[in-house]
């Protein structure tokens, strides 16, 4: 029999939290609905956001950006806390305080769009993410960046001649341009099958009813 491949373009940003908690639980999902129809399957895509677009190229401090943006250290570290507490309900362990720099993530986003050439880009996905949050790795950096496509088990070398030529640049901003003309203004957002959106990190029923509306037509 053949399997129920549904496309699925999951448009996020690397440094976004609820990004990272929408990963886990769109794979929540894809299970919720395999249960009941063992040969679905998914094709997800990722697609650029910039979350913030004025992030200098270099990066800039972390927290002092968080507390202009919402308006103090405790608001902050309140946010901090929601986000902790639902990426504990799928296994994930934000380490915040681990965080230096603010990241302009075109570069992260060029090296998953060269990816997504190749095939699959699921792993590198969660590996950024991880860099980002569990590990406070900058993932502004090229250098770095080489080398966690390297442990994702791409050529690091072609890797980092990639991300430091101009390749991809015009492509993923135009993609990121496109995905805002399509009306998102926040990520994650989920486009299943080209139809059905859900904005935000919804909780995996959510998703998987969404993919249920997709397979039905």
């Amino acid at each position: 029999m053949m399997a129920a491949m549904l496309p699925i373009e999951v448009v996020s940003d690397i440094v976004c939290p609820w990004c990272f908690i929408g990963t886990r639980r769109l794979k929540a999902a894809v299970a919720l609905v395999r249960a009941a129809r063992p040969d679905f399957a998914v094709a997800v895509r990722w697609r650029p956001f910039f979350l913030n677009p004025d992030t200098p190229p270099e990066g800039e401090p972390y927290l002092p950006f968080l507390e202009r943006k919402f308006g103090s250290r405790q608001a902050v570290e309140d946010l901090f806390e929601r986000v902790r507490a639902a990426g504990r309900a799928y296994g994930i362990e934000y380490a915040f305080e681990k965080i230096r720099l603010r990241a302009n993530t075109l570069d992260a986003h060029r090296l998953l769009h060269w990816a997504q050439a190749q095939g699959d880009a699921d792993a590198l996905v969660e590996r950024l993410f991880v860099a980002q949050f569990q590990r406070g790795e900058h993932v502004g950096d090229r250098a770095l960046l080489a080398a966690i496509a390297g442990e994702c088990g791409y050529p690091a070398a072609a890797a980092a001649a990639y991300l430091d030529s101009e390749q991809g640049r015009d492509a993923v901003v135009a993609l990121e341009r496109e995905a805002r003309h399509l009306g998102v203004r926040s990520v994650p957002t989920f486009i299943v099958d080209g139809r059905e959106v859900v904005v935000g990190a919804e909780e995996p029923a959510v998703l998987a009813a969404a993919m249920g509306r997709a397979l039905q037509g």
